[in-house]
């Protein structure tokens, strides 16, 4: 096997910095402004409503319903801004397309929702 010496082994910054190669871009620069921005952004946690086992099977079509109609009931019976509603919102939001909430509150505005609130 062939021996390396530290001579040749250069790192990019380096190579960079050679002769003859002054118009390349500053890489080991650009990088290091990527990591202050990348540290600045904050963090999104992504979440989705829980396992429900009422709902086995890999359509949730029917799980999406129902945790719309759950939410509702419990702003029905606890009144608007209830706490306890929020987490029902939030499961529907993440379960539901964003075309089907729309018609749905549509259709309990113009009171012909076909779900049981």
């Amino acid at each position: 096997m062939a021996e390396v010496t530290k001579e040749k082994i250069l790192s990019l910054a380096q190579q960079y910095a050679l002769p003859g190669n002054e118009d390349k871009p500053e890489v080991a620069e650009e990088s290091s402004d990527q990591e202050v921005v990348a540290d600045e952004t904050p963090e999104i946690k992504l979440e989705t409503a829980p396992v429900d086992f009422r709902f086995p099977t890999t359509n949730q079509s029917r799980h999406c319903f129902t945790r719309y109609i759950e939410h509702h009931r419990c702003v029905a019976a606890k009144g608007e801004g209830a706490s306890e509603c929020e987490k029902f919102a939030k499961y529907y939001r993440s379960l539901c397309p964003g075309e089907w909430v729309d018609r749905w509150n549509e259709q309990r505005e113009n009171g012909t929702f076909p779900g049981p609130l």
